[in-house]
């Protein structure tokens, strides 16, 4: 429907809105439109792309200027022409004799001041599109509205037309997201016979030979929570990981989102453990002057790693879903780990209680793995009734899980580390060194076998090591 506009250049009322009150504006919020556009400007290679897949079409904006506006970024991102910025829209636009229209350059210079960060951009344009709905709800109903008044058709007739124009109304801004069966039984098919044949990686390996037998690596898609009580050392396997996938071959680009942990201290806890150096010795006099050597060509190798860290504490979920976007697309990263859930905000304000909360973040984090067709490893907190026992043997169950029972929902694999807190209290050097037992305990495996992996933990450099792989040697070096 194309409507005559205003001298403020915002669409007017449809002709049959005389049925409802004329004066009363449509439904819209210039704000959040000035953010979508504003974000398409200041970061056009993370978010040119996005907005348009989620908004399609310039009609979604009230305002005529955005609507120009928008028009002429995609056309000079279609092009491709030395990319999205002020001065190539302005130039667009004045191509099409149109930059007048939207107010010169000055306009453009606005919009890329309107917002200071793009991390709620999903949300922007979430609010634009539901409002575009409800605009063209107003101008299918009240078109209805006079069809009724129209004796000479059927009701029947009139009543199929006005479902026919309602569902249009959904699926110009909602995208469809239905598959049939036909359209993707050949492309599964051919996937599982590469599979068969070993020519594709089901899953990212994690360096823990028992683990990837048992759940087929980390795959795509995939929210695989790893949960212990403190100190038990979550962090330091998660790290483990991380290094293990970001060291491989062909340096995959991995991204670490750390909430409790700065990223000195975590570069400072990989090198230490990839150069098997005790990080405590740096500040205690006890450093061997034998280990730099190892310290240097560490650094080396560690430098070749596309390990991205995130240490932005508290953490909203609409934050992490645009720069775990924003990595995606510029990077193409191929696993996110975060550490940890419960360290993390909710998007919805006056939450009714911090499970609900738990749960939308859950929710938030499955929904980011599907998105983005990556694996998410992300760290949980265990609640201290698995301590109530009163022994430090105590083995957690999917019960402990804090705070939500969500998260085993939203999980496809759920793990929980597990040592003997006890035994591990007051360890001399010789007893870290030898390291001590632990566990990796896969409770819940959606796709796959259940089961427990037997590891050594290295208190000294902090790293866990799949027992089974070195026959239980004590403390193995990448050295020699």
């Amino acid at each position: 429907m194309a409507y005559q506009k205003n001298s403020a250049g915002v669409p007017a009322a449809s002709p049959a809105s005389g049925i409802l009150d004329t004066n009363r504006p449509q439904p819209h919020n210039i704000e959040a439109e000035r953010a979508v556009v504003s974000a398409m400007l200041r970061e056009p290679a993370s978010c040119v792309d996005m907005v348009i897949e989620r908004l399609k079409e310039s009609s979604v904006f009230y305002t005529h200027t955005h609507r120009v506006i928008f028009d002429s970024i995609k056309r000079v991102h279609a092009e491709n022409q030395g990319g999205v910025d002020i001065l190539t829209v302005a130039n667009e636009l004045r191509k099409t004799n149109k930059l007048d229209d939207i107010g010169g350059e000055l306009t453009l210079v606005e919009l890329h001041g309107a917002i200071s960060t793009t991390a709620n951009l999903e949300s922007w344009c979430d609010i634009v599109a539901e409002l575009a709905m409800l605009r063209n709800m107003i101008d299918v109903c009240s078109e209805s509205l006079l069809h009724c008044y129209d004796a000479g058709r059927s009701a029947s007739e009139l009543i199929d037309e006005i479902e026919s124009k309602i569902f249009k109304v959904r699926f110009t801004v909602e995208k469809s997201d239905i598959v049939t069966l036909n359209s993707s039984i050949d492309s599964t098919f051919e996937y599982l016979q590469k599979a068969m044949k070993g020519e594709v990686e089901v899953g990212i390996k994690t360096g823990y030979p028992d683990l990837d037998r048992m759940v087929y690596g980390l795959k795509p898609g995939e929210m695989f929570v790893l949960a212990a009580r403190p100190s038990i050392g979550k962090t330091s396997i998660a790290l483990n990981i991380l290094r293990n996938v970001a060291l491989r071959a062909d340096y995959p680009p991995v991204a670490f989102f750390s909430l409790e942990m700065t990223a000195d201290q975590i570069t400072r806890r990989l090198l230490c453990t990839e150069s098997d150096v005790s990080e405590s010795s740096f500040y205690n006099g006890k450093f061997r002057q034998t280990d730099f050597p190892k310290l240097v060509r560490t650094v080396q190798t560690l430098k070749k790693a596309r390990l991205f860290i995130d240490p932005t504490s508290g953490l909203s979920i609409a934050e992490l879903r645009a720069k775990a976007r924003r990595l995606k697309a510029e990077h193409d990263i191929k696993l996110i780990a975060i550490d940890y859930l419960q360290l993390m905000k909710g998007d919805k304000n006056n939450q009714e209680s911090r499970q609900q909360e738990v749960a939308e973040i859950s929710g938030g984090i499955k929904s980011l793995a599907k998105d983005l067709n990556v694996p998410v490893l992300v760290l949980a907190q265990l609640n201290r009734e698995v301590e109530k026992t009163g022994s430090g043997d105590a083995r957690p169950k999917l019960s402990h899980l804090r705070e939500s029972g969500s998260i085993e929902q939203d999980a496809d694999v759920v793990t929980f580390l597990h040592r003997n807190r006890d035994q591990s209290k007051n360890l001399t050097d010789e007893a870290s060194h030898m390291g001590v037992d632990a566990e990796l305990i896969v409770e819940k495996n959606r796709n796959g076998q259940t089961g427990m992996v037997p590891l050594k933990f290295y208190p000294h450099r902090m790293e866990f090591v799949n027992l089974s792989k070195y026959d239980e040697e004590p403390e193995p070096s990448r050295f020699g």
